[in-house]
């Protein structure tokens, strides 16, 4: 009789990222390879964790969104040669758009989990401005021409409009200030040094010479109402969204490590945070914005939680529209302090299929900072009508402390 591996904690161990770069032949990274992105973050992770032996690597995830060029060739295997690991240690590549990263640390921590892997790398990268979304993809006539989707759903700013149009409540207003709200709170993220803490340096070159990336370009502080009421609406005459109250198109990478619980405390590797479950759900494509709503409720349901139980909310501001659509559906208001405490997307930049990891990285870090605070939420929309949300547990919580120290 064969006997399967009992289930297990899985852990959150420590997250990394490159600063966000804007996409274009004017940003940060324009002369930088895809790959060499995620090459420093892996490096990074583990420099910052020496206890951790490369070889117990059992699976490098990394995802990326246009897997071509310097982002394809099973991205997760090359990085791992080119970060130095042995070459007995695997890796594939992921897709999932948005939420990529997401997947990897999913996916690979259900390996963990069921007892088939005992240390992972996940994570994500895009270069958006060497692969805009959408590069080379050729969609099959049926999604139109049977009506699978509505047209507005292969523009992603078009399926925020059509969220407005669902949440006539949501005011472009509303949205601004949203914007504006994110801007501050990054800006005093940075000036606390915690933004710093989650980046990993990046030499740059450019036809001008050598340079040093660090910290996120996209950042626009000292926004104000009076600014963004002024942007265009590209997506729709008079419409709702902006360049401001809307994440850029942008460069950058993530990585974390996972483990299980059990063989993070053999090796004396830091617990970030504790994986309770993760859900994704599928939704109308037209309007991918509320795709976060279905996967938490999902969520919620399966692990018996309720939304009050959340203290901290890592949501990815891909619209601000959208994040609204998500407190609104839960009675949460713009303004909560529990929400995207460090500010989000729309100030630091989303390259796409990395973002997942940098909800993660942060939301370890303020389960550190706030020990009242039990379980918190990443949660993000995804392309062609998706959502994903992962719930996680502090295990600086002081009641869980408390039950440790009676457990040993």
């Amino acid at each position: 009789m064969v006997v399967s591996a009992n289930s297990r904690n899985v852990v959150f161990v420590d997250g990394i990222r490159t600063p966000f770069g804007k996409a274009g032949p004017k940003g940060i990274y324009a002369e930088t390879r895809a790959d060499d992105l995620v090459v420093k973050t892996i490096r990074e992770l583990l420099r910052r964790n020496p206890q951790l032996d490369p070889a117990r690597v059992d699976e490098v995830a990394i995802a990326a969104t246009t897997q071509t060029g310097d982002q394809g060739l099973t991205i997760g295997r090359t990085s791992a040669i080119l970060a130095g690991l042995p070459e007995t240690v695997p890796g594939f590549a992921i897709d999932r758009m948005c939420a990529g990263a997401m997947t990897a640390v999913t996916t690979t921590a259900s390996g963990i989990g069921f007892g088939q892997y005992d240390v992972v790398i996940a994570g994500g990268v895009e270069h958006m401005g060497r692969h805009p979304m959408g590069e080379g993809a050729d969609p099959n006539p049926r999604f139109l021409a049977d009506r699978l989707v509505d047209p507005s759903a292969l523009v992603m700013g078009n399926t925020a409009e059509n969220l407005h149009d669902r949440f006539p409540s949501i005011t472009k207003e509303r949205t601004d200030a949203y914007a504006v709200a994110s801007q501050n709170k990054y800006e005093a993220a940075k000036k606390a040094g915690y933004i710093a803490d989650t980046l990993v340096p990046v030499a740059t070159r450019s036809a001008s010479g050598w340079g040093l990336a660090t910290e996120d370009e996209p950042p626009r502080p000292g926004t104000t109402l009076e600014d963004l009421a002024r942007l265009k609406t590209p997506f729709r005459p008079a419409g709702r969204i902006t360049a401001g109250n809307a994440a850029g198109l942008n460069d950058g990478a993530t990585a974390a490590i996972l483990a299980g619980e059990d063989t993070a405390t053999e090796m004396g590797l830091p617990i970030g945070m504790r994986m309770v479950g993760f859900a994704f759900q599928g939704v109308d494509p037209a309007v991918m914005g509320i795709g976060p709503v279905p996967a938490t409720e999902k969520l919620l349901a399966r692990t018996g939680l309720k939304i009050e139980d959340i203290g901290l909310f890592e949501i990815n501001e891909a619209f601000a529209v959208q994040v609204l659509a998500f407190l609104e559906h839960f009675g949460i208001a713009d303004d909560d302090p529990r929400v995207n405490q460090w500010g989000g997307a729309i100030a630091c930049g989303h390259p796409l299929a990395s973002s997942g990891v940098r909800l993660m990285t942060q939301l370890s870090r303020q389960f550190a900072q706030n020990p009242g605070v039990r379980y918190g939420l990443t949660t993000m929309c995804i392309g062609l009508g998706m959502g994903g949300t992962v719930i996680w547990e502090n295990p600086n919580h002081k009641d869980y402390a408390a039950y440790e120290a009676g457990a040993k």
